[in-house]
């Protein structure tokens, strides 16, 4: 162990020549230059990283202490107390979806540290959900009455918890009284669906070529080589679940893949799902499973599929508990055979799906599908731009220009050169085409959604990343694991 003594000012014959050298150097520099060598010595010293951290903290130094909690963290990367370190550092840094990406997996669950559910209450009453903060606050005091914040009761408005407004305790498994006697009344048309045979396939996705071959291998070759399959007791069906940043062709991929095998395609949206009534959100998803199952071959895509599927260990009302376990039933095909049926899902918060998602027979193919990359840039600049008129358009310089950009992002680029040229056409009464130059300029102008993302999904990979589901988005960010 290292101990560490830092004498700033001393006393007696030498009190005069101390005080003169307090003038010249700083204590706190003092301090801090001591424990930086301390822990350079011993970097697998806890305490001493937790010290300088608390130290560079109270001195404002948010970007030292966040680079010395990172390391730390490489040395350590399961210590829940350094953890909370970095997470209070972004916190104070106003990073706030960085706080939150580290401190959900701690503080959530039956093993839920107390320490992270206070900061993950500070989170969600910065945010201006005062019932979460109130919620988890109280929750965490009751686990562990040492982690009471007094500063954070004042901000929530809690004076006495043992007297707290029981209204902050309400259960909402059951619809409000005013309602009750219209559910004996309502009656609802069964949920149908809009099922169509996109046109599109596999030859609209530019790039993605990794992930088309995991969907060929898991859907397609079931359905075109079914006799094989059948021969070795595979069924064809299963899921997929696909994530990444928003933008870069989850949706798209899945209408492709159905026009692929020239199978229907159903898509899901949470407000197909989702209803104020009790029991109609099981029974709205039973129908749409039922739709399929109708339909096959049938490519039933779910968007967003984390509204539908979120984590039960973060849930408060058990009527989300329920639908979530009728869709693990219906994916499981319970009373029903889904031989044909093909689920696909899209999320951009893979982390907020509950983990019974990912079991065999579910969802259990998980696919990164990262921004795309400078070819498959160039193929959907190229598709972006077609019927378009263009003069000798260099898609290759203007996908090196554009990295990180998601397909969206390079819509919305194609879509900005557009519009500055049909305001120049309009001027002088003559049409232009669109050249390089002014995908260029409108470049300039979007920028790349997919690094916010990437910002909270790198926490995620590296702090919440058991099995190594997420080592893909370390590979693509290029950190050693």
């Amino acid at each position: 162990m290292v101990v560490v003594q830092v004498n700033v000012v001393g006393s007696g014959r030498n009190a005069e020549r101390n005080a003169g050298l307090s003038v010249l150097t700083n204590p706190n520099d003092a301090a801090i230059e001591a424990l930086r060598s301390a822990v350079n010595v011993a970097p697998e010293n806890q305490a001493l990283v937790q010290q300088l951290i608390k130290l560079l903290i109270e001195l404002l130094k948010y970007e030292e202490a966040e680079h010395i909690a990172r390391t730390a963290l490489q040395h350590h990367p399961g210590s829940v107390v350094l953890q909370l370190c970095l997470a209070d550092v972004y916190f104070r840094q106003g990073k706030d979806s960085h706080a939150l990406a580290i401190v959900e997996t701690l503080a959530l669950g039956k093993d839920a540290d107390p320490r992270a559910m206070v900061m993950h209450a500070r989170l969600l009453q910065r945010t201006g959900d005062l019932r979460g903060a109130v919620a988890t606050y109280k929750e965490a005091v009751d686990r562990d009455d040492e982690v009471a914040d007094s500063d954070l009761e004042s901000l929530l408005g809690i004076a006495d918890l043992g007297t707290q407004d029981s209204e902050l305790e309400s259960d909402f498994d059951e619809p409000v009284p005013e309602f009750a006697d219209h559910m004996a009344e309502e009656t609802e048309d069964e949920l149908s669906l809009l099922s169509e045979r996109p046109e599109e396939n596999f030859e609209s996705v530019g790039g993605m070529q990794n992930v088309k071959d995991e969907i060929r291998v898991k859907i397609i070759y079931p359905l075109q080589h079914a006799d094989m399959y059948a021969a070795y007791g595979k069924k064809v069906g299963g899921g997929i679940l696909l994530y990444g940043p928003p933008g870069c062709g989850k949706t798209h991929l899945a209408r492709a893949t159905a026009g692929e095998v020239n199978s229907a395609f159903l898509s899901v949206g949470i407000s197909d799902v989702l209803s104020m009534w009790l029991g109609s959100s099981e029974k709205n998803l039973n129908a749409v499973f039922q739709q399929a199952r109708e339909s096959r071959p049938c490519v039933l895509f779910f968007d967003e599929v984390d509204a539908l599927g979120a984590s039960r260990a973060d849930m408060k009302r058990t009527a989300g508990r329920h639908l979530i376990n009728q869709f693990l039933s219906e994916l499981d095909g319970v009373e029903a055979d889904n031989e044909g049926v093909l689920c696909l899902a899209a999320t951009n918060t893979p982390w907020h799906l509950d983990t019974a998602f990912r079991r065999p027979g579910r969802f259990d193919r998980v696919i990164f599908v990262p921004p795309p990359d400078e070819s498959a840039r160039q193929e959907i600049l190229k598709l972006q731009l077609q019927g378009k008129p263009t003069d000798s358009v260099d898609v290759r310089k203007l996908a090196a220009k554009t990295a990180d950009y998601s397909g969206a992002d390079l819509k919305a680029v194609v879509d900005c050169a557009v519009e500055a040229k049909l305001h120049e056409a309009v001027k002088l009464g003559i049409p232009k085409p669109i050249n390089t130059k002014d995908l260029l300029k409108a470049a300039k102008q979007v920028r790349p959604t997919t690094r916010e993302w990437f910002s909270a999904a790198r926490n995620h990979a590296l702090y919440a990343n058991e099995g190594g589901i997420y080592d893909d988005i370390l590979d693509y960010l290029k950190i050693k694991r």
